[in-house]
């Protein structure tokens, strides 16, 4: 198709930040219009504004290949659809452009080298295990509940070495902290909201004061308090980063964990597949991440003036990157709706970003992924739906709330 010229504004007549369309499941059909005749839109009107939309793999690319044109920082919006209030407005090192956010990553970076990777790979097989182990087999459980959200909170409490107990304070914290819902911007629920995040802040504070009087260690609350880049940061620096660590280390993982039961269940034949060879597993791990899409966009702002796609872009403009599209892209994945198990390019996937603000516990969350999907697998389970699941009520992040299962074995 041609491009538009850069005199023309292309103009949805629909806005994809609708938060029905990801309650209802329905959001393939007119990001697929979008991917086909406007790769690059203006929606005039939203719940959170106007805002341009990149849908294709390419174009997001551009963008995530571009921080100096399309900034993440939270002086310029920060990185969500939603324009944040100033009290919620979290300073994060992903919220941030180089150097701040080179300076501050290189901090958490460490944590999740290849060197600890193989430490940590031991400890998700014995969480997994003994979260497996205690569930019933032909009873109807909550997938969510019982699974997703212990295996990945219950990893982060060992990231952060704190007692495993505590996993349910890290899921609410992390659920105010990325929330991103047109019926939550009220005074009622921003006054809840930060309410919560200052408990997190001061548990947290607690653990920063002990490890501070400790030698440096592995784990990330002392890899910050003893770093020249994140040792003295302001209090809502602390929290914003805190906030982020909990989120990044469990959101992407725990929706990617339920959208496994939906695909094993739509194309039963993959568990056969990964039953012949079981070395698809890690590749499989990936697919799920493109085929989920877990975090559904990232914004940037413009810093000036730019062209992309054959749109003229203002400096200011919000420019959301829809992952959940480029994942879905037939110009990069072939059959793209379809879950492949064996799919030769599912790495190509934006499912953890691109670029500098790649996630930078990726490799985790697919050991994490991988370990699920190979546990089941050895015990020969299918995990059997019970119910239609819950669907998350956010344009922001792809998941579950609940989801009814029942594990039974393979016939």
């Amino acid at each position: 198709m041609a491009t538009a010229p850069a005199t023309a504004r292309a103009v949805a007549s629909f806005d994809i930040s609708d938060v029905t369309l990801y309650i209802d499941g329905t959001w393939r059909a007119p990001f697929a219009r979008l991917r086909a005749d406007m790769p690059v839109s203006w929606c005039a009107q939203s719940a959170y504004g106007g805002y341009w939309s990149v849908v294709t793999h390419e174009l997001i690319s551009q963008v995530e290949l571009d921080p100096a044109t399309y900034s993440s920082s939270w002086a310029n919006g920060n990185i969500v659809i939603a324009d944040p209030k100033p009290e919620l407005n979290l300073q994060n090192f992903i919220a941030a452009d180089p150097p701040i956010h080179t300076e501050q990553r290189k901090v958490i970076a460490p944590a999740f080298a290849p060197s600890q990777m193989t430490t940590r790979e031991a400890q998700v097989r014995e969480l997994c295990r003994d979260i497996l182990d205690a569930l019933p087999l032909g009873e109807t459980i909550d997938w969510v509940d019982q699974v997703s959200v212990p295996l990945t909170i219950g990893m982060l409490c060992i990231l952060f070495d704190m007692p495993l107990d505590e996993w349910k304070d890290l899921k609410r914290w992390s659920d105010y902290a990325s929330s991103v819902n047109p019926d939550n911007d009220n005074d009622a629920y921003r006054a809840e909201s930060m309410g919560q995040l200052m408990q997190m802040l001061a548990r947290f504070d607690r653990l920063l004061d002990q490890r501070k009087g400790e030698p440096p260690a592995d784990d990330l609350i002392s890899r910050m308090i003893h770093s020249a880049a994140m040792g003295n940061l302001s209090p809502l620096e602390r929290l914003s980063n805190i906030a982020l660590l909990i989120v990044g280390g469990n959101d992407t993982t725990r929706h990617s964990m339920g959208g496994l039961v939906e695909v094993l269940d739509r194309w039963p034949g993959e568990l056969d597949r990964l039953h012949a060879d079981p070395s698809l597993v890690a590749n499989a791990a990936q697919e799920l991440v493109r085929w989920q899409s877990p975090v559904t966009h990232m914004r940037r702002t413009a810093t000036r003036d730019a062209t992309l796609g054959g749109q003229r872009i203002a400096k200011g403009e919000k420019v959301i990157m829809w992952y959940l599209s480029a994942n879905r892209d037939e110009a990069v994945f072939a059959d793209a709706e379809r879950f492949d198990v064996a799919r030769t390019n599912a790495r190509r996937h934006l499912g953890f970003g691109h670029g500098i603000h790649r996630c930078v516990g990726a490799r985790l969350a697919e050991i994490q992924l991988a370990t699920l999907i190979g546990e089941i697998v050895t015990r020969n389970w299918k995990i059997v739906p019970q119910g239609a699941p819950t669907r998350l009520a956010s344009p922001f992040l792809n998941g579950f709330t609940a989801m009814p299962v029942r594990v039974e074995l393979r016939g």
